[in-house]
């Protein structure tokens, strides 16, 4: 486009203007800086410039402005003078770079700097100011600083540190604050350097002579500048840093790893100018950086990670060495083969495809060194990859060709370039030549493709994708085509016309500019081994053995019925017509295959064509016989001459073919027999046979489970397909066979309207609208028998794994005596002399609550009970649990060393109470002492409670009193002892007094736990004596008091000198207390611990965490020994945390998130109230005051409980602290566990600590967080306070940089790691360039793909950033890892660790509910079976664990291609099954997740899912996997992915076809005529139909699983009244209507394409949605279809036979009619405040203004009726689209067609001009309606057009009525035109909206456009009626608020509009 004057350069911006300008937004700014701001955060969104500027980007590549102004603000508080010079200097670099302002944003940069920067300091044009006043402070405000921070003193310090060998494991806290601070001095000692050249050159250089700048610093100054460029942030292990000290060099495995990759000696030399690294020695990576010249932050990225990975691998194979880390030795062999086995097996594989020597071979039996060089250089091609990362065969190209390169240069004496991969650019730069010259030719031609998708507009077979970019790599031929360097000519490289699309969405073609096509030879390159046409056949193409064996099956049943089940000769002929079916099927298959495969053939591979091509003379030339063969043997019958000839020779080659297709079958998917034929596949017969077979590719290649595996999903599926086939025969097809006959014979059915089929072919058209809907039903009660079947098989599972032991507090009480030995075998180490001691579960449970006196148990509760207390800490930093719960829950410390006693000390909300209890129990027995104790022991606990409080009694007491009055107690105790032993205590002491005694000793522990006053101590002496008269007068017997009588009459007092308990003692105390004191609430009601925790979540988790404990997992190892891995999580710009803003920010209703929260959550809100110390009033307060830590811990506690990112990170950091807090333990002796020593602090927790962050690392890519920064946007800067408060984390972006070239913006994009520095800044760790856009396909892939180089370890978890994680769960994670291991669980090892979810957004809604308990039940259940016995899960999301190196060397975690993939996750389970992966399930441990909570986020995610499962059903993952798997496995497939889908359209469409075969029934007559036998109507077989349908339909089976799952985890009770709950709250009508969601988006997918993502929201439900949202957002999907559903029943009432139409009508149509109304009304019964009466006429006026607004160009489809209506047609684009749309559209012609011959008018004539006639009118009711609509502007014209349409009014009717009465018309006939043209006509707008362009060109397009409206104007009104009348009545809004959301919420909502006073809807 041509730019205007004004910007080509003429017409300069005046400086006058500019000036203006600037005071204009500096006064601004001024301003908006005096306002200040109310929300936590604001210093740090200053940080990125949001209170007065943004740095352009393009500015700060080409300079250091950011961090010169992060410096001036640092410094400003100190020095403003200094500040004003930095801010001064940073305008002068942007005057500089951009002296005009021409770049973006930089002129309301330099205006902020402007008022920062005192008016006499801005330097005018012509005018030198002296500097040399600046230089001088400057460097005096150095000086200063240097020594405020003590500069001199913490470098001394450091280099002692460095110079000493310790071996303290560690760097200590301070050493960290040491680095940084040097970090940061160096940082601004580098900025004010520049700052002084900078000046030096504008000074007088008379002046500058006159200072003596050494005196003033500036020598120390340079001195200190150097040394930040030693100082780099470095992400993990600090390899290059100087004055960072390595903690990471304790470990042996680091070192080792370090050390392996060195380079050795006999390696070539570098050339004498390289530059050697300074504080590292040189490496493999400084090889290959130098000769291929990779990215240096590529290098560093990779080199680490690999150091790592061997790091990693060594910990697994054992300990490298012991103690002699001077004499430290590399890796071992074992640790080196294990990390290039799975780094470069995907090559070696690709090799072994193409039958090619791999490169690689080279290194297996050469040294160690070699194989790291072959690993590092596939990881430095991976890490700088970008895109290609997608295409890992082309990753294994340049590989290939790369590794051959450098074992070329291996043999010469000095390193050189590799000439083959880089050469020279053209200005002689090395650092990108390998991105510009390897990967950008192939990027580009992939962005090419790319961008002409036409953002996914254009037809998949019109463009390439990643996988047919990398499938081109699967050609032996790709090295001839390609070669070496890149053959850029090749046809592979030619780039695609450009396509763009014009307003009748047609495709444009644009030719390519000359001189590139001149560029280009030969044909480009297309599509390689599959085309994705959009086309519903793929189903049949990709499943074609079901389709083909439930077809064959259907044939044959259908047949043995109709033989009357007789079993003879001409039997098994019939029977035998499936050889015919079958042939004539596999034919077509083979047909498709050579159809779906057009537009590939020009670039595929000869072999695959000419297989196509046998295939399809085989099958064609099988079929063609099979049918000779077959007619003639029924031709042979017919003539009755008992000749058999052509029946045998059809029998032989039927029999000789299916036993050879029988094995090859069995030789192609049986395991065993496969693995025999993959020996045989040397003969070339063999060879062939498989090639015909079977498809060969790349990936694919020997997918088969064991033996074992096979046979249990074999039998599953003969369960069911017996079930299925049984049920089919007696239920569907038998009842159908006489009815069917009699209608084939009945030659006097009377047909009402002029039928043109049926009359003359045997009733035809009847016996179809009979059998379609059995036949419908026939293939989709498959899915019915899985579901049910899977069910009951996944409880079996469930209860297998002993899920739901554990199921309520009463549960988790009585075990809790098992969990330490349960969680020290399960979650710790085993070792042979603790594994030889340990007491199995089964043996030593104990339920009664007795104390199991051993040695081992209590080191088991001394190694349970800090896990268990940091599990309770974290329920109370969540706040699920307050103070006073927290103290219960807690596990005292365990003294075990105390007088040798082993007692374990149990939690007090187990043995609170207890004790008070036991003393009445004792007080009132008068009998012997075993009565007593059996009492005491039958209630849980009570024994051990009073054993306690007994032997701890006793040390208090003596530790307290003097000598006499502990020499006093031991006597006393030892009586008490003696009697016990002897069975006399309960017989000679007075139990009565025991009440007094318990109050005597509360009152004494009760003053003892706390500190010493003389008040205290005289309340205790009191009490001791009152204790002392008790225990002598009434307590002991007479025989023992007077053994006492001599302390008595001592001169010396028993209770004074106390000796008062220190602070061990005090806890002893205060653990005594609370075991007599019985628990209360408050003063008048006691605590019941039974119920403790008494919030549910808290509940929940506990019971589960516990259950966990005795469910079967695999041995942890130790923490050194566990996989490492990473947590991955991709975010875009959602809610990072809650501001207080939109916190406090009130709808219509006056409820706000906060205020919605509180009520959801009032129990947790009250505990964060007692967390932070304040009531609801002062918070309130504290927020209007602006304190800024109440408001951040407000918004924390709102956005743990939303979908927040702030909720994840702090989930999946949970990981680091449970990994810390089991290396601590385990780095703790054995004799500190024994003597119960804290396993935390100093050099222990230090060690843990590291340990940890090398098993740990979590990434989430932040995609936009650079375009984040610059706006100043609110998520910045709440991103970086996670990276400040969680050091482990890092935030990996896309940064776009802008460049100025001849005046023309280009765009550099880099993929950065950063983290955050102490001082609360981000911090860049590495920035790698990419070679262009990032986003070429699906959004969240990509994201994922460019972070995934900065993620660590063997495995990685995704994760979304809508889950959570806990603690407790955490724990569980080494376990988990271990699964990697096993290989007794398959064949092959698992790649994909599939991991519970729990759905935590459940309380939300109704809906929420329904949606989590689905689910729920997926998750757990069904993903159970999917696992075992099916061998058929996949990646359905997060939060699945992934063989990371498995995964990164093949294609990714996800695929990206555009459209197709949309569905992203699922694609890696697919790729990593045909890639040989193994997918498995667990339940032992369990991760959050939240769910969409409103009907509309439903609905959008169901779309999504939805057309995701429509592109899938297009791909060539569905297609492989269902023609490799076998056939029972195929079967599992398809039932749990795309053809679940599949058989929930076709419920839809059997309701359909049912509606439309009655509507025909009743409409030709043929009801009528039928009516006389029932049998025919009212038939087995269309009631088990239709009830099939139905409970499919309302979600009944569903709901089994979900039934099941109930039941497993939650009891049958509970089950049940779930169930019966759900059901009440209308989840049936929520299913159906979800029903339709599914139905019309894989619908429309499969026809139209249109998948896109849909983005939810993930936000609270708390607004009302306005009906014209409803309307738009379900007119097409649910709305329409429901109409045609009730135009379908009302014509089957009004024309059916007579005894129809009451009770029998109803019950044969409810479920037709509970869909229309579901689909019609569900939005409205769920939708928040739907029947209020004020929202329901604000809805209606809202939506009569956007029905009638007339729009225009760029309007939104919110605001305009004809906008939303274009937009709905945008899935209308291609002629296939317009024919399908079209054929569908006939269907609603039929009303018209049938109705018409009803009418009375036409005396029962059924000739077709009665039909024509009709069409008439049609016609002139339309040319009516235009009369109508007409209108013009001018007044008069418009006075007369109204008196002329009230004649023509009148006229219409007074014309009706004259017929009425007239003629044979009636008021019926009248109606009846209606109901007949209703159709007609929106059949005609369907039909005109496909055929839209010609359309147009007849100049018809705006009556279609009008008559639309119309059409929208009734339905809605029809919807919208009744809802206004129930909004009359106030009930129905109360009955709806109670149904829609939960009790707690119900409760606010009532609330708010009490309180809403003067709200418009507080006066209803």
């Amino acid at each position: 486009m041509e730019k205007p004057a004004s910007a080509k350069g003429s017409n300069r911006i005046s400086r006058r203007v500019v000036g203006l300008w600037e005071q204009l937004v500096g006064e601004a700014l001024r301003a908006q800086e005096a306002r200040g701001s109310l929300e936590i955060g604001s210093s740090r969104r200053r940080d990125y410039g949001s209170s007065s500027y943004t740095v352009p980007q393009f500015l700060q590549d080409q300079t250091n402005i950011e961090s010169i102004l992060q410096a001036a603000r640092d410094i400003e508080p100190e020095n403003i003078q200094v500040s004003q010079i930095l801010y001064e200097y940073a305008f002068t670099l942007v005057h500089q770079l951009d002296p005009m302002s021409e770049g973006r944003d930089v002129l309301q940069l330099k205006t902020g700097l402007s008022s920062m920067i005192s008016k006499k300091r801005i330097q005018r044009e012509g005018q030198k100011l002296d500097r040399t006043d600046d230089i001088q402070v400057i460097s005096d405000y150095y000086k200063k600083y240097r020594e405020r921070l003590d500069i001199a003193n913490l470098e001394d310090e450091e280099r002692k540190q460095q110079q000493e060998s310790t071996s303290s494991g560690g760097m200590p806290e301070s050493q960290e604050w040491r680095s940084e601070r040097l970090r940061r001095a160096y940082e601004i000692a580098n900025i004010l350097q520049a700052v002084i050249d900078s000046l030096l050159s504008d000074a007088d250089p008379v002046e500058v002579a006159k200072l003596d700048l050494a005196s003033q610093g500036k020598v120390i100054l340079e001195e200190d500048a150097k040394k930040i460029r030693k100082r780099r942030a470095y992400n993990i292990l600090p390899m290059e840093e100087d004055g960072v000290s390595n903690p990471f060099s304790y470990f042996p495995e680091v070192t080792g790893a370090t050390k392996a990759l060195l380079y050795t000696e006999g390696s070539p030399r570098f050339p004498y100018d390289y530059v050697m690294p300074e504080n590292r020695n040189l490496d493999v990576f400084d090889f290959l950086h130098y000769v291929f010249c990779f990215q240096k932050d590529n290098v560093a990225n990779q080199r680490e990670h690999l150091i790592l990975l061997l790091a990693s691998s060594q910990s697994r194979k054992g300990v490298l060495y012991d103690g002699h880390r001077t004499e430290g030795s590399a890796v071992n062999e074992a640790a080196v083969d294990d990390v290039y086995e799975r780094v470069l097996g995907n090559y070696m594989r690709w090799c072994d495809f193409l039958l090619k020597e791999p490169k690689a071979k080279k290194a297996k039996d050469a040294t160690q060194q070699e194989k790291i060089y072959l690993i590092a250089l596939h990881l430095l091609i991976w890490g700088e990859a970008a895109n290609l990362r997608f295409m890992p065969e082309c990753l294994c190209y340049i590989f290939h060709h790369m590794a051959h390169d450098m074992f070329e240069l291996f043999r010469k004496e000095e390193v050189e370039w590799s000439s083959q991969t880089a050469k020279p650019s053209e200005d002689g730069s090395r650092e990108l030549c390998f991105l510009e010259q390897v990967i950008t030719p192939v990027y580009q031609i992939v962005a090419a493709e790319a961008h002409n998708n036409g953002n996914g507009v254009a037809s998949h077979s019109a463009w390439r994708n990643y996988d047919d970019f990398n499938e081109f790599f699967w050609q032996a031929d790709c090295f001839d085509h390609l070669s070496w360097p890149w053959k850029e000519d090749a046809a592979f490289f030619m780039k695609p016309k450009k396509r763009s699309y014009d307003d009748n969405d047609k495709t444009v073609q644009h030719a390519e500019p000359a001189a590139l096509l001149s560029q280009t030879r030969g044909r480009r390159v297309g599509k390689i081994n599959f085309v994705e046409h959009r086309t519903g056949f793929h189903l049949f193409h990709s499943f074609y053995r079901l389709w083909i064996f439930f077809i064959c099956m259907l044939q044959g049943l259908t047949i043995w019925a109709f033989c009357n089940q007789n079993f003879h000769v001409r039997t098994i002929k019939k029977i035998l017509s499936i050889a015919p079916t079958f042939a004539f099927l596999t034919f077509f298959q083979s047909v498709l295959d050579v159809l779906l495969m057009w537009g590939a053939y020009r670039s595929t591979r000869h072999h695959i064509v000419m297989r196509m091509l046998i295939r399809l003379v085989w099958f064609g030339a099988l079929s063609g016989g099979v049918i000779f063969l077959y007619v003639k043997t029924l031709l042979e019958d017919r003539q009755g001459t008992g000749s058999t000839i052509w029946f045998r020779i059809f029998y032989l080659v039927l029999g000789s073919y299916a036993i050879l297709h029988l094995l090859i079958g069995m030789l192609s998917h049986i395991p065993w027999l496969r693995i025999r034929t993959a020996e045989w596949s040397k003969y070339r017969v063999i060879r062939f046979i498989k090639a015909v077979h079977q498809e060969r590719y790349f990936v694919g290649r020997g997918m088969y489970e064991r033996l074992w595996d096979y046979f249990r999903y074999v039998l599953f599926w003969v369960f069911v397909l017996f079930c299925k086939f049984s049920f089919s025969y007696h239920f569907q097809l038998l009842p159908m066979v006489v009815p069917t006959r009699l209608i084939v014979e009945l030659n006097n059915i009377n047909y009402v309207w002029h039928d043109f089929v049926s009359k003359n072919n045997h009733n035809a058209l009847t016996l179809l609208a009979l059998w379609a809907p059995v036949v419908m039903i026939y293939f989709l009660d498959v899915q019915v028998w899985y579901t049910v079947t899977s069910a009951l098989l996944g409880g079996l599972e469930g209860a297998k794994d002993r899920l739901g032991e554990i199921r309520d507090l009463s549960m988790l009480r009585k075990r809790f005596i098992d969990y330490p030995q349960a969680l020290v075998q399960r979650l710790q180490p085993m070792n042979s002399s603790r594994a030889s001691r340990q007491i199995s579960l089964a043996e030593g449970a104990a339920t009664d609550g007795k104390v199991i006196r051993s040695k081992q148990d209590a080191i088991n509760a001394i190694k349970f009970a800090p896990i268990w207390n940091e599990v309770i800490k974290s329920l109370r930093e969540e706040d699920l649990i307050n103070n006073k719960e927290k103290e219960l829950l807690i596990m005292p410390e365990q003294d075990v060393m105390q007088q040798n006693s082993w007692r374990i000390h149990w939690p007090l909300f187990l043995v609170a109470n207890k004790v008070h209890v036991a003393v009445e129990l004792a007080a009132g027995n008068k009998k012997n002492l075993e009565l007593l104790w059996e009492k005491v022991n039958r209630v849980e606990y009570m024994a051990n409670a009073v054993e306690e409080a007994f032997e701890t009694l006793q040390p208090v007491l003596e530790n307290l009193l003097n000598v006499d009055g502990a020499q006093w107690v031991r006597s006393l105790f030892g009586d008490i002892k003696e009697a016990i032993g002897s069975q006399a205590f309960v017989a000679n002491f007075n139990l009565t007094n025991l009440r007094e005694i318990l109050k005597m000793t509360r009152k004494i522990t009760k003053q003892l736990w706390r500190n010493k006053t003389a008040e205290r101590v005289s309340k205790v002496e009191a009490a001791l004596e009152r204790l002392q008269a008790v225990v002598m007068n009434g307590f002991l017997p007479q025989d023992i008091r007077e053994g006492f009588e001599r302390w008595d009459h001592s001169e010396k007092p028993l209770f004074t000198n106390l000796n008062w308990p220190d602070r061990n003692g005090q806890k002893d105390a205060k653990r005594l207390f609370n075991l007599l004191t019985v628990q209360k609430i408050n003063a008048s009601k006691t605590l019941d611990t039974e119920t403790i925790p008494r919030n549910l979540e808290a509940q929940r988790r506990l019971q589960f965490f516990t259950n966990s404990l005795f469910m079967h997992m695999p041995e942890a190892p130790t923490i050194h020994k566990m996989f490492s891995f990473c947590v991955f999580t991709p975010y875009y710009a959602e809610d990072v945390m809650y501001d207080l803003k939109k916190l406090c920010e009130e709808n219509k209703d006056g409820i706000s998130i906060l205020f919605y929260l509180q009520k959801i959550y009032p129990d947790e809100w009250q505990n964060f109230l007692e967390r932070i110390g304040l009531t609801g009033h002062t918070v309130d307060t504290k927020v209007d005051e602006k304190n800024e830590e109440v408001i951040l811990q407000l918004r924390l506690w709102a956005s743990y409980r939303g979908q927040t990112l702030a909720r994840t990170v702090r989930g999946m950091m949970y990981y680091k602290r449970a990994l810390e807090l089991q290396a601590a333990q385990e780095g703790a002796s054995t004799a500190d566990v024994e003597e119960g020593l804290q396993l935390s602090g100093g050099l222990l927790e230090r060690s843990a600590k590291y340990q940890a962050e090398l098993k740990f690392t979590y990434v989430v890519t932040c995609q936009i967080f650079g375009e984040q920064k610059k706006k100043g946007a609110v998520q910045a800067a709440d991103i970086l306070y996670l990276m400040h408060k969680y050091d482990s984390l890092r935030i990996a972006y896309i940064d776009v940089v802008e460049t100025m070239k001849d005046k023309k913006v280009t765009k550099s994009y880099y993929s950065k790691l950063v983290k955050a520095d102490p001082y609360g800044q981000d911090q860049e760790i590495y920035s790698i360039k990419l070679p262009g856009e990032v986003k070429l396909g699906e959004g969240k892939p990509e994201n994922q793909n460019h972070a995934i180089i900065f993620t660590r370890g063997d495995a990685i978890q995704t994760i979304d950033m809508n889950q959570d994680n806990y603690l407790e769960e955490a724990l569980k994670v080494r376990n988990l890892l271990a699964e990697f291991d096993r290989e007794d669980i398959s064949l092959r090892p698992p790649t994909i660790l599939g991991v519970r979810e729990h759905v935590f957004t459940g309380s939300v809604s109704s809906l929420a509910w329904f949606m989590s308990m689905q689910e729920s039940s997926f998750v757990t259940l069904g993903q159970r079976v999917l696992a075992r016995p099916l061998k058929v899960r996949m990646h359905y999301g997060h939060p699945d664990v992934f063989d990371r190196i498995f995964h990164i060397s093949r294609g990714g975690i996800s695929k990206a291609s555009r459209v197709i993939n949309l569905s992203e996750d699922i694609f890696a389970g697919f790729n990593s099954t045909l890639r040989q992966g193994n997918v498995t399930h667990h339940e032992y441990i369990q991760v959050g997740k939240g769910r969409d909570v409103g009907l509309n986020q439903i609905a959008l995610f169901e779309a999504k899912v939805a057309s995701g499962n429509g592109e899938q059903s297009l791909s060539r993952d569905v297609y492989r996997l269902g023609q490799l798997f076998d056939f029972f496995r195929m079967l599992s497939f398809f039932y749990t992915s795309v053809g679940f889908y599949v058989t929930t359209m076709m419920t839809v469409l059997t309701l359909y076809v049912f509606l439309y075969g009655k509507a025909y029934l009743a409409l030709s007559g043929v009801d009528a005529s039928l009516q006389a036998d029932n049998n025919i109507i009212q038939n087995a077989a269309l009631q088990s139909a239709l009830n099939t349908q139905f409970l499919v339909q309302i979600g009944i089976f569903t709901a089994v699983p979900m039934i099941m799952n109930l039941i497993l985890e939650q009891g049958i009770l509970r089950a049940i009244i779930s169930f019966c709950t759900m059901q009440l709250q209308l989840a049936s009508v929520f299913f159906t209507f979800s029903l339709g969601t599914r139905t019309h988006y894989f619908g429309r997918t499969i026809l139209h394409g249109g998948a896109k993502y849909r983005s939810t929201g993930r936000g609270f439900v708390v607004t009302h949605i306005k009906f014209a949202e409803n309307y738009r957002m379900y007119s097409r999907s649910h709305f329409t279809k429901a109409m045609e559903i009730i135009m379908l029943l009302i014509v089957y009432l009004a024309y059916g036979a007579e005894d129809r139409k009451a009770v029998n009508f109803i019950l044969l149509t409810f479920s037709s009619w509970f869909l229309a109304l579901s689909w019609l009304f569900a939005p409205y019964i769920f939708n928040p405040s739907g029947f209020e009466w004020v929202k329901t006429v604000e809805d209606f006026e809202d939506w009569t203004k956007w029905l009638y607004y007339k729009g225009g160009v760029g309007v939104k489809i919110e605001n305009s009726w004809e906008a939303w209506w274009f937009d709905e047609q945008t899935h209308i684009r291609t002629n296939t689209s317009r024919f399908w749309e079209i054929i569908l559209s006939l269907r609603f012609f039929i009303f018209q067609y049938g109705i018409v011959y009803h009418l009375h008018v036409d005396e029962h004539s059924t000739r077709l001009n009665v039909y024509g006639f009709s069409w008439l009118v049609l016609v002139v009711i339309v040319v009516i309606f235009k009369l109508f609509t007409f209108t013009r502007k001018s007044p008069k014209v418009q006075r007369l057009l109204r008196l002329f349409q009230t004649l023509l009014f009148m006229s219409i009717v007074t014309g009706i009525i004259l017929a009425v009465v007239l003629t044979p018309l009636t008021i019926g006939d009248v109606f009846a035109v209606g109901l007949a043209l209703i159709p007609t006509g929106w059949g005609l707008l369907s039909v005109a909206i496909a055929c839209r362009p010609a359309v147009k060109r007849l100049r018809l397009w705006e009556s279609v456009q009008e008559i639309a409206r119309a059409y929208d104007a009734c339905m809605g009104i029809l919807v919208f009626i009744p809802i206004a009348f129930l909004s009359w009545f106030p009930f129905v809004s109360t009955f709806q608020t109670r149904l829609v959301f939960n009790q707690a919420f119900s409760r606010g909502l009532e609330i708010s509009l009490i309180l809403a006073g003067n709200r418009p809807n507080s006066s209803v």
